[in-house]
């Protein structure tokens, strides 16, 4: 798990929460379930209105990745690629049939694959590149409707504060109510902007950097194993390399 996106929600949170508490408010008038209902509910429907059911699905799925990334090293992807050009020259790719199944990432091992069935290495690179390419493109796609969840919410909010509004003035000589229309009035404002700047929009940027990383990582597979099928040195391909993990 990720403990800095949790403790930074949490530092967050806390501090609007502080500041409330410091303000003289009490915290429960932060809690308000009709305003929650229109932001909330109202940006999911306009997110699924906007989105494609595949990207949708897919933004859902790499939602766990902002508290649980997945484990990228590309000092240990680097130290691979090293070792499978020791055994290339050493063995023959042939020597390599036996490293496919402990790869842990389906692209090195269908890098590999290919390395080892003995493509020519400038297909090799072709091949993969427009795996990650394609692969970054949905990726980067499912991270935007974070974005635009950011985008809706504080409007969202606007629109509860004028949903309450309205309640207030069709409820003048009515103190019951008219409380009621201002809790909701101002507290979906809230809700709008903190949702958008606390959760929202700091997800799509996170998602966004962990593609970035996995580009990074496919990168140098590629071109790791594209020198390996051109034979060169492996003292050669980890200076190359190393130039990836700046």
């Amino acid at each position: 798990m990720d403990i800095l996106s949790v403790v930074g929600l949490a530092v967050a949170v806390s501090a609007i929460l502080l500041g409330q508490y410091l303000e003289g408010g009490q915290l429960g008038m932060l809690f308000n379930g009709p305003a929650l209902l229109i932001v909330l509910g109202g940006t999911l429907g306009a997110t699924m209105l906007q989105s494609p059911l595949p990207v949708f699905s897919r933004a859902l799925r790499m939602s766990v990745h902002v508290l649980v990334p997945p484990k990228i090293s590309l000092e240990a992807v680097l130290d691979d690629l090293i070792d499978w050009c020791r055994v290339a020259r050493r063995d023959g790719l042939l020597g390599l049939e036996g490293l496919v199944d402990s790869v842990p990432q389906a692209y090195g091992r269908k890098a590999l694959q290919l390395l080892i069935d003995g493509n020519d290495p400038e297909v090799i690179r072709e091949t993969l590149l427009l795996d990650s390419s394609a692969r970054e493109r949905r990726d980067m796609q499912a991270a935007r409707v974070f974005d635009s969840m950011g985008g809706y919410a504080p409007t969202l909010g606007i629109l509860g504060a004028v949903i309450g509004l309205i309640q207030v003035m069709n409820n003048l000589t009515d103190p019951a109510v008219l409380g009621r229309g201002i809790a909701v009035a101002f507290v979906a404002t809230v809700y709008g902007v903190a949702s958008a700047n606390l959760i929202f929009l700091p997800m799509g940027t996170k998602l966004k950097a962990v593609v970035r990383t996995e580009t990074q990582m496919e990168e140098m597979i590629a071109i790791g194993v594209a020198a390996i099928a051109d034979g060169e040195n492996p003292r050669v391909v980890e200076s190359r390399l190393q130039g990836l993990l700046a």
